[in-house]
């Protein structure tokens, strides 16, 4: 059995989980997911709790069986309490801003760079004088909200010399030193 696959996943009593054939719903306060299921992986449903097994103990079946536990708890996670990625802005100029769901980022290049986020995910930025901006983005949808993350850092990412770029909140960039004169 899988270490994780063979763990229970709680359901809290606000979410309302349903199963059709091979896919799983999951309701919330915050919203709906769902989730196809693939390969021999049974799902059953006993009062507060999920339980996953599978039918077959082949390699593609035990990979598969932690995947979709951690899959259907972080559904269920974030439905009842939801995500949230911070990433910052650093260097002399570049900006952030936003209006709605339009993030606009004036990062170095000739021109600002809009980019419009799904509506899952909500959009704070925050600005302090002479500190750097704060890109804070919330979703109930955690695989959702990686990607966007991932692709806002993508647009600039940490420059190992100086520092500028976009990054995680916690991410540590290893500085490299650049060329001395002898």
């Amino acid at each position: 059995m899988s270490r994780i696959g063979k763990l229970p996943v709680l359901i809290p009593e606000k979410v309302v989980v349903k199963q059709e054939k091979n896919i799983i719903y999951i309701n919330g306060p915050l919203g709906k997911l769902k989730q196809k299921i693939i390969g021999e992986i049974k799902i059953s449903l006993k009062k507060n709790f999920i339980f996953l097994k599978r039918k077959k103990n082949d390699k593609k079946n035990r990979a598969l069986h932690g995947l979709y536990r951690m899959l259907i708890f972080n559904m269920i996670k974030g439905v009842s309490t939801g995500f949230k990625k911070e990433l910052k802005v650093i260097g002399i100029g570049y900006k952030a801003s936003n209006n709605k769901q339009i993030l606009d980022l004036n990062i170095g290049y000739s021109h600002n760079i809009m980019m419009k986020l799904p509506k899952e995910i909500t959009l704070e930025v925050k600005r302090e004088k002479n500190k750097t901006t704060h890109i804070i983005l919330n979703s109930y949808d955690k695989q959702l909200l990686g990607i966007v993350a991932a692709k806002i850092r993508s647009l600039k990412k940490p420059d190992p010399y100086k520092g500028k770029g976009i990054r995680y909140l916690n991410e540590m960039v290893r500085k490299k030193i650049g060329k001395s004169a002898k």
